[in-house]
């Protein structure tokens, strides 16, 4: 048995393999062939997300590829994150994060007193209301998942959240890798902490930091926009408390529910390999092998995401986000503005007084 769940798996991470494989394909032919650059300037990350919307949505794809798919959009991703850490040293870390986690609560606090407003005037369900902003200032659909049994959130709710930032994730994702790299004129760190506050999901992050790596050749930016984005993912350890405490309060005492469960492991799989590489340079510093080894898995590591990425375009469902009405649409909206203004506001505030 324990084998046959291991087989399941195996054609879902072949198509999401397959796409990544016509997406460097097309990347190559587009950029190379046709345009002539020695490099392609065309993201293959964001041609698998293209690809994955376009036949996850015009054919249909079979229940057999499903577990294989889900698998690749969630540990596929996370062992692509974990690698990336390969890319950094301990000082940074811990100099991103410095200036990552008051730009992080900021932006929290910001899109919570926002979205507070906004359900009284659109009388949009107070559940809904709060699965949207934790979805939109922690960690997207997995904060929504965390969050939706401690409030007592019912299918529906869940499934327009999802669709929600889904919709807004996707097209923050496309479009600030180019508006960060015009509006900060090429910054790698305020570009990084931009992408890692502004943009909703894990894999959304990554995506758009690779995107931007492969645009216009800044592995720091990626590496920043990573860093910010786990630390970001930390916070459903506070967030979640919280909002069970709102929505419950003045109620009877629910099922508690333990902070391990919700805890993103994979950040200390992330530190690990940063500890490694780090361990490694100071014994093998001058070893081919050693070198070899750090650049196939930095080559790893947006494989890995690029699979991701295209898991997750098959697994993107247009009717879903048509159906989901106009209420939730402008509460989305609404948060993903306010999260990209009050981040760059943040990072314009820090850059004044503190550069």
């Amino acid at each position: 048995m324990f084998l046959k769940d291991y087989l399941v798996l195996i054609p879902g991470i072949i198509l999401a393999f397959i796409l990544y494989s016509l997406s460097q394909g097309f990347n190559n032919i587009i950029g190379i062939e046709l345009l002539g650059y020695s490099k392609s300037p065309i993201s293959t990350a964001m041609i698998a997300i293209i690809l994955g919307i376009f036949f996850g949505n015009f054919f249909k794809i079979r229940e057999s590829f499903q577990k294989g798919l889900d698998f690749s959009k969630d540990y596929i991703l996370k062992l692509g994150i974990i690698c990336l850490g390969i890319q950094l040293k301990p000082f940074e870390f811990l100099e991103f994060g410095k200036i990552a986690i008051p730009l992080i609560v900021i932006c929290i606090v910001s899109v919570l007193i926002v979205i507070k407003l906004i359900i009284k005037k659109l009388e949009i369900p107070t559940r809904m209301a709060y699965l949207i902003s934790i979805g939109s200032t922690v960690c997207g659909t997995t904060a929504i998942m965390a969050t939706a049994p401690v409030i007592k959130a019912n299918k529906s709710e869940i499934s327009y959240a999802i669709a929600n930032i889904t919709l807004f994730g996707i097209l923050s994702m496309l479009l600030y890798p180019y508006f960060a790299n015009f509006y900060f004129q090429g910054n790698s760190l305020f570009t990084g902490l931009f992408l890692g506050t502004a943009i909703h999901e894990t894999s959304q992050v990554a995506a758009a930091g690779l995107i931007y790596d492969q645009q216009f050749n800044s592995p720091e930016t990626l590496n920043i926009a990573t860093v910010t984005k786990l630390i970001r993912n930390t916070f459903l350890i506070v967030m979640i408390p919280l909002f069970a405490f709102l929505y419950n309060r003045g109620q009877t005492k629910e099922k508690g529910y333990s902070i391990l469960s919700i805890f993103p492991y994979f950040v200390l799989g992330f530190v690990g390999m940063i500890i490694f590489r780090n361990i490694g340079d100071e014994v093998f510093s001058t070893n081919n092998n050693w070198i070899d080894l750090i650049n196939s898995i930095k080559s790893s590591s947006k494989i890995f995401l690029t699979m991701a990425m295209a898991a997750i375009g098959l697994s993107t469902n247009l009717i879903d986000i048509r159906n989901m009405g106009y209420k939730p649409f402008i509460v989305g909206f609404t948060s993903m503005l306010t999260v990209g203004i009050v981040s760059i506001l943040t990072i314009e505030i820090y850059v004044k007084f503190f550069i």
